[in-house]
């Protein structure tokens, strides 16, 4: 099973390259752990979806110490990565968002995969059930796909607002809808976000949200090429919108292509939204460390 690793974003609430901004305590990255996860729960082959101009660093870094356990490849998130009759609008300089990331990953998937973003701490027990779903449930009529879901107070900060795909699902767990809400601010009960007009809308503290953790066939490569076709004929803004992931699976699930198997972890997410962030994270990994969930030497455990 692959996994697809989104690390082209630009980070400019974080203020750098967030992907590769070591917080544990011998230099590792966020991205480090989740290889080293996936790398227990089965995964064998990594795919990092990165900026052209980023892939020396990406390679002598997390690239180089990734490579000596499980294949690795390196697609590119070129803005001009577009269908045929598509250019970049002028002044665009902004990426296409996580669905384009997943296409431009396509030439090197063929299995059912995973997709995560480089900059969020996933927790190991969610690589092991998404690769579980994958690996035991057959593909109809529609596309057997799945998502980690977590509670959105456990993926808020107290340093601004974040985007997040909230979840609707049915009784017997699979998801109805995901509407991205990209302004939600953490509160006392859960979360909170304007609905467009100045009225903040309550969100409970145990509102399921995607993180952009999923199971995928990769026969989803080409309905999302077709969407991306639809959604650059449509966009309202060229110079901002883009076109996000949950986005491009919610109207799979709509059209009948794909259903999403919404799976409950108890893994604490966290991540490193604003430079702020980042003490938070470090304490946090560092708790890990003590409790003997990770050596202090990450990969010492795979040598």
């Amino acid at each position: 099973m692959t996994l697809v690793i989104l690390a082209a974003g630009m980070g400019s609430r974080y203020g750098g390259m967030k992907q590769i901004d070591p917080v544990g305590p011998t230099g590792e990255f966020i991205i480090d752990y989740s290889c080293h996860d996936a790398l227990h729960a089965g995964y064998d082959h990594i795919v990092f979806v990165i900026k052209r101009e980023n892939y020396e660093i990406f390679r002598s870094t997390v690239g180089k110490r990734v490579e000596r356990f499980v294949k690795v490849d390196y697609a590119f998130q070129d803005i001009d990565r577009l269908p045929a009759g598509f250019r970049v609008p002028e002044g665009r300089t902004k990426p296409w968002g996580t669905a384009h990331a997943l296409l431009c990953a396509a030439d090197f998937v063929s299995d059912q995969f995973a997709t995560i973003n480089a900059d969020d701490f996933y927790g190991a027990h969610s690589f092991a059930v998404v690769a579980d779903y994958m690996n035991a449930v057959a593909s109809g009529e529609k596309l057997a796909c799945c998502m980690a879901a977590y509670e959105l107070s456990k993926t808020l900060t107290e340093n601004g607002s974040v985007s997040r795909g909230v979840c609707v699902s049915d009784k017997d767990g699979f998801l109805i809808s995901i509407t991205e809400r990209t302004a939600i601010f953490k509160t006392a009960d859960g979360g909170e976000f304007d609905r467009g007009d100045g009225v903040m809308i309550s969100l409970p503290a145990e509102t399921p949200v995607s993180m952009n953790f999923f199971g995928i066939r990769p026969a989803i490569f080409g309905y999302a090429e077709k969407g991306f076709s639809r959604f650059l004929s449509e966009m309202e803004n060229p110079l901002k919108n883009e076109y996000y992931l949950p986005f491009m699976l919610s109207s799979a699930m709509s059209d009948g292509k794909a259903s999403i198997k919404v799976l409950d972890t108890p893994d604490e997410w966290f991540g490193v939204t604003y430079a702020a962030d980042k003490p938070a994270v470090k304490e946090k990994i560092g708790r890990l460390i003590d409790a003997g969930v990770y050596r202090r030497d990450l990969w010492s455990d795979l040598k």
